[in-house]
């Protein structure tokens, strides 16, 4: 089934859905074979996800020829073939190439990313934890996702998923750092994408409220400051108006 949004001049772009369900349970297993090819890149890939009620089971890792379980106790209990996804890709770039040969070529609407930048866990200073980037309804599944660390980019510990389908036809992603929360350190997660006019960037840095003691301290202190200025305001009015009572005593003279 093709993706149902053109097929856009710089991306030619396949897809494939097998859809599972159970009536009763309304759960939902989905495979997705995604082949593109960029034209004016002369670049192509692909993909093969399981995934089940929105969340992937395994992909295909096409570099390795390795199937990657979401979570390894997965792989425990199944199994499945790489070599069976490479398969599917090769008879997607066939299908593919029939379908250019058979129908026009049309510039597609390009769908410029969502993103949203949090913590897994509550952020503590000092507490391993880790940042995620969710990047979400972008169409065509061409995308990269980087970190940076106090303006420099971060090139290492980074976990990223593959493209999830969403029911509209467009796409979501993921992107993990792991990090120590520290004071005055900044993160960005910058989004590139051809729906975007230029990188975008999403800021994350700490916000740690004020400890209670240092609160208190500083509510103190400016209290008493406030109280200082208002009593040297007070003393130097009284000081003025004892000076004009004193001058107009002496210009009358004594009684």
């Amino acid at each position: 089934m093709a993706g149902g949004r053109g097929v856009p001049l710089a991306l030619l772009a396949l897809l494939a859905l097998q859809v599972t369900g159970a009536v009763k349970a309304r759960n939902v297993m989905l495979q997705v074979d995604l082949y593109q090819r960029a034209e004016t890149l002369q670049q192509e890939g692909g993909q093969y996800v399981f995934s089940f009620d929105g969340d992937e089971m395994f992909h295909v890792d096409l570099q390795k020829m390795e199937t990657v379980w979401r979570l390894p106790e997965f792989g425990q209990f199944t199994s499945f073939k790489a070599k069976a996804a490479v398969q599917h890709l090769a008879a997607e770039k066939q299908h593919m190439e029939l379908l250019m040969l058979r129908a026009n070529h049309s510039q597609g609407t390009m769908e410029p990313p969502e993103v949203m930048v949090f913590t897994k866990r509550r952020m503590n200073l000092g507490d391993p934890n880790v940042l995620i980037c969710y990047v979400d309804k972008f169409w065509p599944s061409v995308i990269n996702i980087t970190w940076l660390k106090n303006g420099q980019e971060v090139v290492d510990g980074i976990f990223e998923t593959v493209y999830l389908l969403r029911e509209d036809d467009t796409f979501r992603k993921f992107s993990y750092l792991p990090f120590v929360p520290t004071r005055g350190d900044y993160y960005d997660c910058r989004v590139e994408h051809w729906g975007l006019p230029k990188a975008l960037l999403k800021h994350w840095e700490p916000q740690v409220p004020l400890p209670a003691s240092e609160s208190t301290e500083t509510l103190v202190c400016a209290l008493g400051l406030a109280v200082g200025i208002v009593g040297i305001v007070a003393g130097t009015v009284l000081i003025i108006k004892a000076m004009k009572m004193n001058s107009a005593r002496n210009a009358r003279g004594p009684l």
